[in-house]
C-alpha cells in the first residue's frame, strides 16, 4: 500500500499517455481444431507386420515426433489402412491424422505425391507450423521405403529358398 502511494507520489506523469497495446489472439483453423479434437486413426499396427511399413520422424528443433504406419494390400499394392501416433503440438497432431486419411484407399506411387504444401493449405497451417506438415510428409515417405525394403527382403530371402530348393531337386 505505502509502495503504491510513493510511485503516485514520486513518478513524473508522462507527457502524453500511452496507447495500450493491443494483442490479437491466435486462431487455428477449424480444421486444425477438429482433427486435435477427434483425431483419425490413432493407434498402432504390429512392427514386424510384413504388410506394414512403419515411418518415424521426428523434428528436434521443435520435440515434435511423428509415427505413421501404413498396412498394404499385398496384391494390390494399395494402403488399406493407416494409423499414427505424434507427440507434439495440435498442428502435427492434425498433421498426422490428415496424413492417414489421405493415403488411405490410394497405391503406394500416389501418396509418393502428397506433399507437405498440399496438407499446409488444407488445415491453413500459419508459418511457424509449416514443419508439421513437413513431418507428415517425410513419415508417408519413411513408411513407404520401409515397407518396401521389407518386401525386398522377403523377395529376397524367398528367391534364395526357391534356388536352393532347385539345386536340390536338380542335384
Amino acid at each position: 500500500m505505502l509502495r503504491v502511494a510513493a510511485k503516485r507520489l514520486f513518478v513524473t506523469p508522462s507527457p502524453a499517455p500511452q496507447q495500450a497495446i493491443r494483442v490479437l489472439p491466435r486462431f487455428y483453423h477449424e480444421r486444425v481444431v477438429d482433427h486435435y479434437n477427434n483425431p483419425r486413426n490413432v493407434g498402432s499396427f504390429d512392427k514386424n507386420d510384413p504388410t506394414v511399413g512403419t515411418g518415424l520422424v521426428g523434428a528436434p528443433a521443435c520435440g515434435d515426433v511423428m509415427k505413421l504406419q501404413i498396412k498394404v494390400d499385398e496384391k494390390t499394392g494399395k494402403i488399406v489402412d493407416a494409423r499414427f501416433k505424434t507427440f507434439g503440438c495440435g498442428s502435427a497432431i492434425a498433421s498426422s491424422s490428415v496424413a492417414t486419411e489421405w493415403v488411405k484407399g490410394k497405391q503406394m506411387e500416389e501418396v509418393l505425391s502428397i506433399k507437405n504444401t498440399e496438407i499446409a493449405k488444407h488445415l491453413s497451417l500459419p508459418p511457424v507450423k509449416l514443419h508439421c506438415s513437413m513431418l507428415a510428409e517425410d513419415a508417408i515417405k519413411a513408411a513407404v521405403k520401409d515397407y518396401e525394403a521389407k518386401r525386398a527382403k522377403a523377395t529376397t530371402a524367398n528367391g534364395e529358398e526357391t534356388t536352393t530348393g532347385e539345386k536340390a531337386a536338380t542335384a
